[in-house]
């Protein structure tokens, strides 16, 4: 604690450190040490003094030492930065991973059930180039003009109007670099625009349309990356103030696939710091600013894709990619009103991501629509060699016959605590897609999903952020509580995080069978539209979600737009399915997309 008479730190080093721990000692072993001084007869001449009775020290159960003995090896390294407060929320962190171990020790294993890691040995072949990415056709463009309506147009529109000479991939890269400039400073969402790549492969693109060859239905169109994907030249932050200007030389396999797809890379886009990794609260928790939902610059854009979903919303890139490990792509798709598409795990190599957690994060695109995400995860998708957990599989759902009558499921009250506006844009949702599906309402799953979940990314992420939080930089960031986020998770021993892995097969496997009689089981992403960014997180307003389950297991989801509520903030569906299962959620969010216009809302940006 803090010294109150002097304003001073405590003397926080390995000599007091102990002197505290033998104050704890427990009173047995201080009995057994008094007895065996009565064996020497020298003690027994002693004449007997009198002596004054002391009170019992306090009995400390074995849980509390072992937190404290944690909490030591936390002070020992970083005591001296930490404030009394700090160190109180940090024993907080630490007390409930603790917990949260001792939760899975009460799960029984089965003997011969091992680590559960998703890891793809190499031994698979590479595909041919496009043979797992297949293109979609380009349809004749009505007449186009670079203005705003434009900026919201479908993928396959702008490549349309590119292949009909309408506009060139310099004059389309130009006007959403503008269109950047203009409104990104004002919604957060910009790490660095890349105008010199940008103009370099749009020319490059405009001598294949001249030349008639073009690539597939992406060539030419401009898009936004997550800033914890590297490109060769520009910083990447990974939110984090210390590492603005970090560059890392080398093309992430993701920007690779999609500009050598003939994609053009606009922007590095904002995020928060370390894909919140460090446990943020609050909406400035990013080097570069609160992310803002462009339909109200007050209310958040969601986290940790921030500036991959203000920038899709706010039409200032056709489409980004973002990240998730659990309700990354899914919240800021809800917060901003977009399309967002979470890949099965495996499905699109990591390659040149920073990682949050190893087996747990999925890389997928944020669009306009299904459609134009789909074409993104097909030029994106397939095995990596850099990357040992890619696996080439089939697209499950790819071959649903026309007509073919689907079966959904909702979650028992899934939505019954949920903002008034979100659960009737739920049940809207609802009606239409009983118009080609039977519905039946289930129960969560059951098992200890998030307890799983949390110990694998706490000790996963502790490995990935070493570095930050051994060297001090940690203190660099923004948000108060990641300064000190990172400490705690430190301390989760490797036997607990085996045993996490260990009890995730097994449930991968009980929610593979969980999953199975539907083709999808519909939810909301989120509780309640966007937060104001003027105070932390935490809501009257409660769903269920497939979330943690979905994320441990590593299945795919898909996040659309479903209406406003009463302060004209956009509201979402999710639809959630077997791993590999991402055309059968293509399929419904195509039909959904089809019935409705809510995902060509957009929002009125003189107000920003």
């Amino acid at each position: 604690m803090r010294d109150t008479r002097s304003g001073q730190h405590p003397d926080l080093n390995r000599r007091a450190l102990l002197k505290n721990a033998s104050m704890i000692i427990p009173t047995t072993l201080v009995a057994v040490q008094t007895a065996h001084a009565l064996d020497d007869p020298a003690k027994l001449a002693e004449p007997k003094k009198t002596v004054e009775k002391q009170p019992e020290a306090p009995v400390v159960s074995p849980n509390e030492l072992e937190i404290d003995r944690r909490m030591a090896t936390i002070t020992a390294q970083f005591g001296e930065h930490l404030t009394p407060d700090q160190a109180k929320a940090v024993r907080g962190d630490v007390s409930a991973n603790y917990f949260r171990a001792k939760r899975l020790r009460a799960v029984t294993l089965n003997d011969f059930d091992g680590p559960f890691t998703a890891f793809q040995p190499f031994r698979q072949e590479l595909p041919k180039v496009g043979s797992d990415r297949p293109l979609s056709t380009v349809i004749a463009a009505k007449p186009m003009a670079l203005n705003d309506d434009l900026a919201f147009a479908t993928v396959a529109d702008l490549a349309a109007g590119l292949r009909t000479g309408q506009f060139t991939a310099v004059d389309l890269a130009k006007f959403y670099l503008a269109r950047l400039e203009k409104y990104g400073p004002k919604l957060n969402c910009i790490a660095t625009l890349t105008t010199e790549t940008a103009m370099r492969q749009a020319e490059a693109s405009d001598k294949r349309f001249k030349a008639g060859t073009p690539l597939g239905i992406l060539d030419g169109i401009p898009f936004g990356a997550k800033d914890l994907l590297s490109a060769k030249g520009y910083p990447t932050s990974n939110g984090c103030a210390p590492y603005v200007k970090r560059v890392v030389d080398v093309d992430s396999t993701v920007i690779k696939r999609l500009t050598d797809a003939g994609s053009v890379l606009v922007a590095k886009l904002a995020m928060v710091e370390c894909a919140g990794g460090l446990g943020y609260r609050q909406a400035n928790a990013s080097a570069f600013g609160p992310g803002l939902t462009p339909y109200n610059v007050k209310h958040w854009s969601g986290g940790s894709s921030s500036g991959s979903g203000s920038a899709v919303g706010a039409g200032l890139v056709p489409f980004a990619i973002g990240s998730e490990t659990w309700g990354s792509i899914s919240t800021p798709a809800s917060y901003c009103g977009v399309t967002g598409l979470r890949p099965t795990y495996g499905r699109v190599s990591r390659y040149g991501a920073f990682a949050l957690s190893y087996t747990l994060d999925k890389i997928g695109p944020m669009a306009r629509s299904v459609e134009d995400a789909v074409h993104v995860l097909k030029t994106i998708a397939g095995t990596d060699p850099e990357d040992g957990s890619t696996a080439n599989q089939a697209w499950t759902g790819s071959d649903l016959k026309p007509g073919h009558r689907f079966k959904l499921a909702i979650l028992k009250d899934g939505v019954a605590k949920s903002q008034p506006a979100v659960k009737a844009n739920f049940e809207r949702a609802l009606e239409i897609f009983r118009k080609v599906a039977d519905v039946v309402e289930i129960d969560m799953p059951s098992g200890p999903f998030a307890d799983v979940l949390l110990t694998i990314l706490a000790a996963e992420s502790a490995s990935a952020f070493e570095e930050l939080v051994d060297s001090g930089l940690v203190r660099q960031v923004t948000a108060p509580e990641d300064k000190i986020g990172g400490y705690a998770d430190k301390t989760v021993p490797a036997v607990d995080f085996v045993r996490a892995q260990r009890l995730r097969g097994p449930l991968c496997k009980a929610f593979d069978t969980y999953l199975a009689p539907y083709d999808a089981v519909l939810t909301v992403p989120t509780a309640q539209t966007a937060y104001p960014i003027d105070r932390d997180f935490g809501s009257p307003f409660t769903n269920k979600s497939l979330g943690g389950p979905g994320n441990l297991c590593g299945t795919p989801s898909l996040i659309l737009p479903s209406g406003l509520d009463e302060a004209g903030l956009p509201t979402s569906i999710q639809m959630d399915t077997r791993a590999y299962g991402e055309m059968v959620l293509a399929r419904l969010g195509h039909y959904y997309q089809s019935q409705t216009k809510w995902h060509q809302q957009r929002p009125d940006l003189t107000k920003i």
